[in-house]
């Protein structure tokens, strides 16, 4: 128990026998006042219902404080604060507490299974399943700190027709190949054939799609002729009233702008482009930082000339893409993609093979992004083993009357009693949807496991589906239903937009981690850090390093918040950064290696302001573990370890004689023992949230 703890507890007692109320907490506050004192009280919470001023009720409490306890060498209140200055051998005997039991962990009788990642087996990992990673992994060995029992899970979507799709491309195009052959992450080479399908069907819908504007339908077949001709209405007065209100616009208004805003315009007529893609045209072809800021403000006024033409293309743009949706599954390539499903569903030996084959490059090629960020799985499932549960479910549900079915025979929750809606569960041809699935495999975790809670780390994105899933899981009578949480965290963002995916231009997890390695680096190097160092202990000091800002930066962060992940401001070596953290924790080694450093008790010590605030934050370690492992939130760990390391830094700069010129043996030895646990709770702290350290920096 730290000292805020203790104190607040003798006041909760103090409070209990001299006034008579219950259950009352005073908040107990660090003194950042020029008062002294090294804590403050407030008290005004006691007000109302003892009817007395702050300043008296202070008083009470300082008095009571001082003679019914050891704690208190002094205290004073200013304007209703009670500040209260703790006698110092409190302060020791708290330091020689907390060093004593740092290893010790209080386990709790409960195993809690943490899922994150969570990939597709038809492209690599991206900047997104960066966050998603580092999140969950961080929440499981906060949670492992805790005292928990954790199983690290997570969940292969390894089949389905995204898995076809880079499949039958590669039986299309690849002509062999494999990864081996041509020197390819595995990963990689199957996800270019997704985007070499994707590519496909593109020309294939294009080629449908201009059939389809003049409603030809002789080579294309498809169902919803009706709705084609519908649209087409819709495309044609758009593109008519697009053309009558650019007849509207002045044009010599464009002569007070760049002159490129004039040419991209006249590309953008003739090529048939779109005239919203103008000013980042313009924005792509200069170089110039001040001639560019001018344009940015000139391209406001650019999409404020032509705002109602805008207003216009975007709806034609959408009608279009209506368009092209129902053009999609008539292009043959799709068509052949479905029929490679329906052949896996069937077990056809020759897609299973194929099938076999490419997801083992796939896995073979995660390992190795898996081993370098840094995570690991006690458990693995694959949705090609489990898509078939949970139809057992739907069946019993129908049985208890909690489910209903409609007339097509698919099968529906009615969760409006629950704020929600009509939920599909399963299809009126018998096949089951997502949600289906989903139900199934926590029944089977829950069967297969002794857990008492699961975490399910996924994107924002599937908030109202994991609301759907715990409802319908708590309406089929699982009494664990409360006990699952879902891991919501926000989208990542770099400083020039958001990933793009699909058209080969997605944020690949292995480019970003080479990158903050070739960051740390040239960091390194231009401010002649770790140039003493071996080569090869100078590479693995530049991995340290470099994993370690993208995963502080990422980590620091509250998950529920959207986040801009800057790689180069993450890789400072000052301010709320991984680097700055890991080089104090490098300077603490050095100044530990210079003195020889071996622990030995320091029974009294005069602890001077500075080492009294760093053991105050030392001692409370735990209690933010268990913090984070209640709110699910590597952030706390991350801001408290920055906390932390400022405080050592203030405590080490903050010397009138350096610790190792020190000639009393008692308070050098005092310091250094403040230094060593320090530096092992800046490790642990590090450590919860993946982090390494290195010893030189």
């Amino acid at each position: 128990m730290n000292i805020k703890d203790i104190i607040e507890g003798k006041l909760s007692e103090i409070i209990l026998n001299v006034y008579q109320l219950k259950d009352i907490k005073l908040e107990v506050q660090e003194n950042k006042t020029e008062f002294e004192g090294d804590f403050t009280i407030v008290t005004f919470p006691l007000v109302k219902q003892l009817k007395k001023n702050p300043e008296s009720i202070g008083v009470e409490l300082g008095d009571a404080l001082t003679t019914q306890t050891e704690l208190l060498e002094s205290f004073n209140v200013v304007k209703g604060f009670l500040n209260v200055k703790v006698k110092n051998q409190f302060f020791v005997d708290q330091f020689r507490s907390v060093t004593e039991g740092f290893s010790t962990i209080e386990k709790k009788d409960a195993t809690v299974m943490v899922e994150y990642s969570s990939p597709n087996t038809n492209k690599p990992l991206h900047l997104g399943h960066v966050r998603n990673n580092l999140l969950g992994f961080s929440v499981a060995q906060i949670l492992k700190e805790a005292g928990y029992d954790v199983i690290k899970s997570q969940i292969i979507n390894d089949r389905g027709i995204h898995i076809c799709k880079s499949m039958l491309a590669w039986e299309k195009f690849g002509k062999g190949e494999t990864p081996e052959a041509t020197h390819t992450k595995g990963d990689h080479f199957v996800g270019k054939y997704y985007v070499e399908f994707d590519k496909e069907l593109k020309r294939q819908t294009n080629i449908i799609f201009n059939d389809f504007r003049i409603n030809k339908f002789d080579n294309f077949d498809t169902s919803k002729k009706a709705e084609v001709q519908a649209l087409n209405e819709k495309i044609d007065l758009l593109d008519s009233k697009k053309k009558e209100l650019l007849n509207t616009v002045n044009f010599e208004e464009l002569s007070i702008l760049h002159e490129q805003f004039k040419n991209q315009l006249e590309i953008s007529l003739d090529d048939n482009l779109l005239i919203a893609g103008v000013p980042k045209r313009v924005e792509e072809n200069i170089s110039d930082e001040a001639e560019l800021e001018l344009v940015k403000k000139e391209s406001k006024i650019f999409i404020n000339l032509f705002k109602d033409v805008l207003d216009v293309e975007d709806k034609l743009e959408i009608e279009k893409s209506n368009l092209k949706e129902i053009c999609k599954p008539a292009s043959e390539i799709m068509k052949e993609a479905q029929q490679m499903l329906l052949d896996w569903e069937k077990g056809d030996e020759k897609v299973r093979n194929l099938w076999n084959e490419m997801n083992s490059w796939v896995y073979e090629g995660f390992s190795e992004t898996y081993k370098r960020l840094g995570v690991d799985f006690d458990q693995v499932q694959y949705e090609s083993n489990t898509y078939i549960l949970g139809k057992d479910l739907i069946q019993d549900g129908l049985e208890k009357g909690v489910l209903y079915q409609k007339e097509d025979g698919s099968v529906w929750c009615d969760l409006t009693d629950e704020g929600l809606d009509h939920k599909l569960l399963l299809r009126s041809d018998g096949t089951s949807v997502y949600m289906t699935q989903d139900l199934g495999t926590a029944v089977e975790r829950f069967k297969q496991n002794n857990i008492q809670k699961l975490i399910y780390t996924v994107g924002n994105e599937q908030d109202y589906h994991f609301q759907v899933l715990f409802k319908v899981l708590g309406k089929l009578g699982f009494a664990w239903a409360d006990q699952l949480f879902h891991l919501s965290y926000g989208m990542v963002e770099l400083p020039n937009g958001k990933m793009k995916s699909r058209e080969g231009t997605v944020v690949d997890a292995d480019e970003l981690m080479q990158e903050m390695y070739d960051t740390a680096e040239a960091k390194a190097k231009e401010i002649g850090r770790l140039e003493e160092l071996a080569e090869e202990e100078r590479k693995a000091s530049y991995e340290t390093i470099g994993m370690g800002a993208l995963k502080y930066f990422m980590l620091k962060v509250d998950p529920k918040k959207k986040m801009l992940f800057n790689p180069e401001e993450s890789i400072e070596f000052n301010g709320n950064t991984g680097p700055f953290i890991q080089y104090t924790y490098a300077r603490i080694q050095s100044l530990l290696a210079k003195a020889n450093y071996e622990y030995q008790e320091v029974v009294a010590v005069d602890a001077n302001q500075f080492e009294k605030e760093l053991i105050v934050l030392l001692a409370n370690y735990k209690n933010i573990v268990e913090k984070a492992a209640e709110a699910l939130s590597p952030a706390l760990v991350a801001n408290y370890v920055y906390d932390l390391v400022k405080s050592y830094n203030s405590f080490y700069q903050n010397q009138s004689t350096p610790i190792l010129k020190l000639e009393d043996e008692n308070l050098r030895q005092f310091r250094l023992n403040l230094s060593d646990l320090s530096a092992k709770t800046i490790q642990k702290s590090l450590g919860l949230l993946g982090i390494g350290t290195v010893n030189r920096m």
